[in-house]
């Protein structure tokens, strides 16, 4: 399964110091370059009513259905709670800025701008950025394929929460967010802990029944992808990443439907952190900066 990536390099454009400085981004019709919503296949089904209805409630049951009719459960209710101890395993391992792929309804978000750390979290779904700004944290509306702000020059990227699979294409994803990372970035990628590599069509679907009489209308398909860590280590090599570490956490309470959650880090470059701070970038590399407004 293959994902377009549209170009999103504009070299003749100066860097902005915030999202509203630079004109073409004020808007999607804006940017000539944007890939439409309608272009960005998984976008219109994550938008979708089970999907935003399950945010804005905090709660599931919710799926997605493989066209062969295998429901992978979505966790709607950890994505909507606190950070827990498995996410804070890989907040403490993030880097300057931080850059949020798929930030659902934001809780990572949150905890990083809860921490000082400039950070920004991008979905395609309207309902799952709505949630990210109610709990203070900065969001936009977004595609990791469309235009994005100061696009080479995050410190760390997130792909938390199966997010690995967006596009359905791991390599064409990891490609992509070597373009938004700095050159010294640092990606952290959750993965599942069996050792699968599947490329799949999906709908989102809810878990409930629908009153009698009511007919359920299905979702859109659209490409997704699950990954466990020998497959991303070969995506990663294929694409300029440099594995730094892997990790296990062990999920509270039991509500993953997994004993564990598994985590890989790749870095641009070859760096080791300082004794006693798995966070620091390479010397030299930037810590943090000044907070910035996007619009």
């Amino acid at each position: 399964m293959s994902t377009a990536v549209p170009s999103t390099t504009h070299p003749d454009r100066p860097d902005a110091a915030s999202w509203g400085a630079e004109p073409y981004t004020a808007s999607w019709g804006a940017d000539p370059d944007a890939a439409s919503w309608g272009a960005d296949p998984h976008v219109a089904s994550w938008g979708a009513d089970p999907y935003a209805d399950a945010l804005r409630s905090g709660r599931g049951p919710l799926f997605l259905r493989r066209s062969d009719g295998w429901l992978l459960p979505l966790e709607v209710e950890r994505w909507c709670a606190r950070a827990d101890a498995a996410d804070l395993s890989a907040l403490r391992r993030c880097a300057g800025s931080v850059l949020d792929i798929g930030c659902g309804p934001g809780r990572l978000v949150a905890a990083l701008a809860a921490q000082g750390r400039r950070t920004l979290g991008i979905d395609v779904s309207a309902a799952a950025v709505a949630r990210t700004t109610a709990l203070g944290g900065t969001a936009l509306h977004r595609s990791v394929f469309n235009s994005l702000p100061e696009e080479g020059t995050w410190d760390t990227a997130l792909l938390l929460d199966g997010n690995i699979g967006i596009g359905g294409d791991p390599r064409a994803l990891l490609a992509r967010t070597a373009e938004l990372v700095a050159p010294h970035g640092l990606l952290i990628v959750e993965t599942t802990p069996a050792d699968v590599d599947e490329q799949v069509q999906v709908r989102v679907e809810a878990g409930d029944h629908p009153r009698p009489g009511v007919p359920r209308t299905p979702g859109d398909l659209f490409p997704w992808a699950r990954v466990g860590a020998p497959a991303l280590l070969r995506y990663a090599a294929a694409t300029g990443w440099i594995p730094a570490e892997q990790w296990t956490a062990a999920d509270p309470a039991g509500r993953s439907p997994a004993a564990e959650r598994c985590f890989v880090s790749l870095s641009r470059l070859p760096f080791r952190a300082a004794a006693g701070d798995s966070c620091s970038p390479p010397e030299g590399a930037p810590r943090h900066r000044p907070h910035l407004t996007y619009r």
